[in-house]
């Protein structure tokens, strides 16, 4: 009936034998009250309490032993290679199977939500927007990349103390005190950079497996603001570069309409300064119309091979007798053969025809304008661009003309931006040339330097890669 055990196979914590002895004492008490009454001899008695044990043992010893095994079974299901167990007793069996069912059924959930919070932290880096989540008390449980990257590692840190705002504050507040779901607010992040910020505060459904109590959205509204600056400075500067041509016209047809109106000298004369002036709003809302289309153009993909060295020859026989006009000649340095690159041409022309036309407007009379063209190993870092990697060509448009300070240089590509001694020598130009060279170097993912000395004049060098990325 008994399988063969060894007492040595029972856990020496689980005071087995002192069980067995507890187990016995009532039958030791009986026996005891027989010997006393004579009814048992002592000899008798101590021989019936010995069988007694060894009968307890043999019974009980099965079962404790496989409760051992089931034992060291159920610790041993968290490891990863958990061995098999062999049972007798039946009802032994079903605990284990129970136990390894509710383990199994246990651990797939547990991979479940491991594998649900990897996913949804993936998700939360993969947007573009700051994300943070918080507790009832305004801790950080949470953060996605894009906030670590503005507000770095803010993990545990309490968001009160993180926003430093008396209006983030308040909001939060309510959030916390349940007296509201969702909060909507603007204000200045001072630390670790100063920005103007946008947060939504959601309050999350209630779950009993997770801490998170409210969500926190985040915004930037820095760039906003200056590209609302950007534009509504562009209007002004655009109404009033408008202004000045239109009242000179009208200024002239009220006057060609009473004082001179037949006076045919000066109707001669003011016709010729109205054309002019006419010429000059044409030159600017063509301009205006061409900066549009590039910057609308910023996003379109580049796939045509163009070849700048033909560009460039076309470029200098186009302006070739205005630079005669003014005793000036236009010379190409190319001294290697220049392979095709990815471009859009229409804009790569425009873009060097801008800077050679500067070239001659702003230059020396009697002198040269140089363009030369080479290959570059890489692009010049910018703070501004997005630059390709790679090599890329290198086309340098420089004149002879007067150095302009350093602090100017800087300025240049602004819009409308002009340097006054060109205004007091009476040069014309829209102030958006350069502008628009910026942008389309900006499309092409390259970038324009320019450097002036009184020696060698002014250099505007323009690098292309050959493939943008």
């Amino acid at each position: 009936m008994f399988k063969k055990f060894h007492i040595f196979e029972i856990d020496q914590n689980s005071n087995f034998l002192f069980k067995i002895f507890v187990l016995s004492v009532p039958s030791a008490i009986v026996l005891l009250v027989l010997a006393v009454s004579n009814f048992l001899s002592p000899l008798s008695a101590i021989l019936a309490y010995g069988a007694i044990i060894v009968f307890n043992m043999l019974l009980i010893l099965p079962i404790s032993i496989e409760l051992q095994k089931l034992k060291k079974y159920i610790n041993s299901l968290g490891e990863e290679d958990n061995p098999e167990i062999i049972l007798s007793e039946k009802e032994v069996k079903e605990i284990a199977n129970a136990a390894k069912s509710l383990h199994q059924n246990f651990r797939a959930e547990a991979d479940a939500l491991k594998a649900k919070a990897v996913s949804d932290t993936a998700v939360l880096d993969t947007l573009p927007d700051p994300i943070l989540m918080m507790d009832r008390s305004g801790n950080i449980l949470q953060a996605n990349t894009a906030a670590i990257t503005l507000l770095g590692n803010v993990k545990d840190q309490n968001v009160e103390k993180i926003f430093n705002s008396e209006r983030a504050y308040e909001a939060i507040s309510k959030i916390r005190k349940e007296e509201s779901d969702s909060q909507s607010i603007a204000f200045y992040l001072s630390e670790p950079i100063n920005k103007k910020m946008y947060a939504h505060i959601k309050k999350l459904p209630w779950s009993p497996i997770s801490r998170a109590f409210a969500v926190i959205s985040l915004y930037d509204l820095t760039k906003a603001i200056k590209l609302e600056k950007m534009q509504s400075d562009f209007v002004a500067n655009a109404s009033h570069e408008l202004r000045t041509p239109l009242a000179v016209i009208a200024g002239f047809i009220e006057t060609l309409q009473t004082s001179a109106k037949d006076d045919e000298n000066a109707r001669e004369q003011f016709l010729k300064i109205m054309a002019g002036q006419a010429s000059f709003m044409s030159d600017l809302i063509e301009n205006l119309l061409s900066l549009s289309r590039i910057e609308l153009s910023q996003d379109e993909p580049l796939k045509d091979k163009i070849d700048v060295a033909k560009i460039v020859k076309e470029v200098s026989d186009a302006l070739k007798l205005k630079a005669e006009s003014q005793n000036m000649k236009i010379v190409i340095d190319m001294p290697q053969k220049i392979s095709k690159i990815t471009a859009d041409g229409g804009q790569i022309k425009q873009l060097i025809q801008n800077l050679t036309d500067n070239a001659i407007k702003y230059g020396l009379k009697n002198s040269e304008v140089t363009i030369s063209v080479k290959v570059a190993d890489k692009i010049p870092a910018s703070k501004s661009m997005h630059i390709s990697k790679g090599k890329a060509v290198v086309v340098s448009i420089n004149n002879k003309g007067p150095k302009i300070d350093a602090e100017k240089l800087s300025r240049l590509t602004e819009r409308f931006y002009r340097l006054q001694e060109h205004k007091d020598l009476g040069i014309k130009g829209t102030g958006l040339g350069l502008s628009i060279a910026k942008q389309i170097v900006m499309h092409h993912r390259g970038n324009i330097t320019v450097s002036s000395t009184s020696k060698n004049g002014t250099t505007f060098s323009v690098y292309l890669p050959f493939n943008p990325k």
